[in-house]
């Protein structure tokens, strides 16, 4: 077996290894001199932004769009003599609705801190 060319006396396998522990020292490196972020703070100018569209969805724009989806889901089964097309409108229609609520519970759970 011929020794690498980059460093004499290593074998390939050698040589990607010393590699690969190069490049775990290099991300370690990065990950202590990262400043730790607090993901779903700051923002606030897409607040009223945020607040528009979640009373859309969940106001009478938004069940109108449901009733949309249900009504094309229907139709779509129809023409395909399958009931699938009715089961995806409704759960468009339950998935647009809620959206709001999963994000907001999504974004704002909270961990207890350990000491």
């Amino acid at each position: 077996m011929q020794p690498h060319p980059f460093q004499p006396g290593l074998s390939p396998r050698q040589h990607t290894t010393l590699m690969a522990l190069g490049l775990l020292a290099f991300m370690a490196a990065l990950m202590l001199v990262a400043d730790p972020t607090v993901a779903g703070t700051g923002g606030s100018e897409f607040n009223p932004l945020y607040t528009k569209l979640s009373d859309w969805m969940t106001g009478y724009l938004g069940r109108v769009v449901a009733a949309v989806f249900i009504i094309v889901g229907l139709v779509a089964g129809v023409t395909r003599g399958s009931v699938m097309g009715f089961v995806f409108g409704v759960a468009a229609g339950t998935g647009l609705f809620l959206a709001p609520n999963v994000i907001d519970a999504t974004v704002s759970a909270t961990l207890p801190l350990l000491a």
